[in-house]
């Protein structure tokens, strides 16, 4: 594998931390709503006429979006109609990884908390010979985000900084 090329974005896995959880619900065409925006609030100081001071305030995370085709067997459908048809929601966590060659995760998104808020199925057309597509929207707190290459330097230079070699003559 060439680190010097960025990674491709089709091989990936979502992960929830939902029993039971079939082959079926790691499989997903697609994954939206992994990114974040910090929202800032004017602040004016007094006698400074030039600029207005712009001070983060908090962190604010869309809507995160995932679509497969329709599947029988899952775990995920029944943990959503619980939420929708009987209100009743039990928050998750997420797991999605982009992967290498291998099947190794290069990323992590670690997503917390999520609960349903949408499923759409597409429109069945006699005309065409479409599979059709489920689309969950799910609304969550917050994600993290692990970089295992990172991760494992950040480890390394823990532990070589925290050697204290002595050598006694």
């Amino acid at each position: 594998m060439d680190l010097s090329y960025p990674p491709t974005g089709f091989h990936f896995l979502v992960l929830f931390e939902l029993f039971p959880q079939l082959p079926n619900d790691l499989r997903f065409q697609e994954v939206s709503g992994l990114s974040t925006t910090v929202e800032y609030e004017a602040f004016k100081e007094g006698g400074e006429n030039r600029f207005i001071h712009q001070l983060p305030v908090r962190t604010s995370y869309p809507e995160l979006v995932l679509k497969r085709g329709k599947t029988m067997l899952t775990g995920i459908v029944p943990w959503f109609k619980d939420a929708v048809e009987n209100f009743e929601y039990k928050p998750t966590n997420i797991m999605i990884s982009l992967l290498n060659d291998d099947h190794l995760p290069l990323y992590n998104w670690y997503v917390i908390n999520a609960i349903p808020k949408k499923l759409d199925i597409t429109a069945f057309n006699a005309e065409r010979s479409e599979v059709v597509i489920e689309t969950m929207t799910l609304h969550y707190q917050y994600f993290k985000y692990y970089d295992p290459v990172s991760l494992a330097l950040d480890l390394a230079g823990s532990i070589t900084g925290s050697l204290d070699v002595s050598i006694g003559i």
